[in-house]
């Protein structure tokens, strides 16, 4: 029966990056294929506030953040464990906290019926010692070997009792860092070295300092993480998405919910600035307002002039020149009074169009022709 494992990272997670996670997926194919250990659990341990790390936010938003990353991950879970200490604790003492309480559970004087969330229900039914094992970079196993940078106590137990996994990119040399320690070496057998053949160079930083400049991180973290930070304004980001308007003396932006006051959706806030530079608030519209009737209907102000609605792809002016000539092409439609509605049969439209029909532009989606809508 192979050796049971449970891999253990601890760290920032300030946010945490699909790299944190494949970390164990890695570990674990490897431990598979090679066939020397059963990997049951994974675990996440993030660090204490009082870490003191630039860029670090408050614990609470990097829990969330890790649990909504981790919702599709059947294996992999948070413990919540550091955050709750009174200050920073070390890496040795996370590691012996973790194997002592899992050691606990499989004595067979334990009674409890229960489990945390930081580990898999499948535990107490596990026969035999479940090792903990820390999990960590190449960048970790470098710093173990510069002196007087780690208690060398400290090494002691985390090579002797737990061991290391580490996972280094392809083309570095941790052992390298191995041979210039006679500490490393000592331990050599306790430290498995995985190569990651595909390098993702996405790093918290790098997300940080993205965000921070207003720069999108789509697909570099997971949509719900995403939101997360929009809607609590983490690492800087601006919570508003301003767009042009066709009117030069409005702009619209896209507010995200506030959190705590019961929005559940991007809000739509339109806002004109007058000659003496004050903005002031124009208009406030949810965007599916923009489908409505409501929103299409013409009103008049105070002085009895006509108001037209303000429309994103039209603006205030209906005399527009379009191309319906390929596809993808905007197209003009016209809507008379009985609400019917009609294209321009020209290639040209707008030119000497002088009625007041509510207009729309319509982009037809490439490949689709025109006269018949079939691809």
């Amino acid at each position: 029966m192979l050796p049971k494992v449970i891999l253990l990272a601890c760290g920032s997670f300030s946010p945490p990056t699909p790299m944190h996670f494949r970390m164990f997926e890695i570990a674990r194919d490897h431990f598979q294929q090679m066939g020397t250990a059963d990997v049951v659990a994974g675990v996440v341990s993030p660090v204490h506030d009082s870490y003191g790390k630039k860029g670090l936010v408050a614990a609470k938003h990097r829990t969330s953040m890790l649990k909504l990353a981790l919702k599709t991950s059947d294996w992999i879970r948070v413990s919540e464990w550091e955050t709750l200490q009174d200050g920073w604790t070390r890496t040795r003492v996370t590691l012996q906290y973790h194997q002592n309480y899992i050691n606990s559970l499989l004595s067979e004087e334990n009674n409890r019926e229960t489990i945390p969330a930081w580990l898999p229900n499948s535990l107490k039914q596990m026969s035999g010692t479940v090792q903990v094992k820390l999990l960590c970079g190449a960048d970790l196993l470098e710093s173990l070997s510069v002196p007087g940078l780690w208690e060398n106590d400290d090494i002691e137990a985390i090579l002797g009792h737990h061991g290391l996994v580490v996972i280094s990119r392809s083309g570095s040399n941790p052992e390298q860092f191995i041979f210039n320690s006679d500490l490393l070496s000592k331990y050599r057998r306790n430290i498995t070295i995985v190569t990651n053949w595909v390098p993702n160079e996405v790093s918290s930083t790098m997300i940080r300092r993205l965000l921070s400049r207003g720069q999108s991180v789509k697909y570099l973290l997971e949509d719900t993480v995403i939101d997360y930070i929009m809607k609590n304004s983490l690492f800087g980001a601006n919570s508003h998405k301003y767009i042009l308007t066709p009117n030069h003396n409005e702009i619209a932006y896209l507010q995200a919910p506030s959190p705590g006051n019961g929005d559940d959706g991007i809000v739509l806030n339109l806002h004109k600035v007058d000659n003496s530079g004050h903005q002031r608030q124009y208009e406030d519209m949810d965007e599916t307002d923009y489908g409505s009737q409501r929103s299409l209907e013409s009103s008049t102000n105070g002085s009895g002039e006509l108001v037209r609605p303000k429309m994103f792809c039209c603006g205030d002016s209906l005399n527009m020149k379009t191309l319906r000539n390929r596809p993808g092409q905007a197209v003009q439609i016209r809507t008379d009074a009985s609400g019917s509605h009609s294209t321009v049969d020209t290639d040209e439209v707008g030119e000497d169009d002088d009625d007041d029909s509510t207009c729309t532009l319509t982009a037809l989606p490439t490949g689709v022709d025109r006269s018949d809508g079939k691809e």
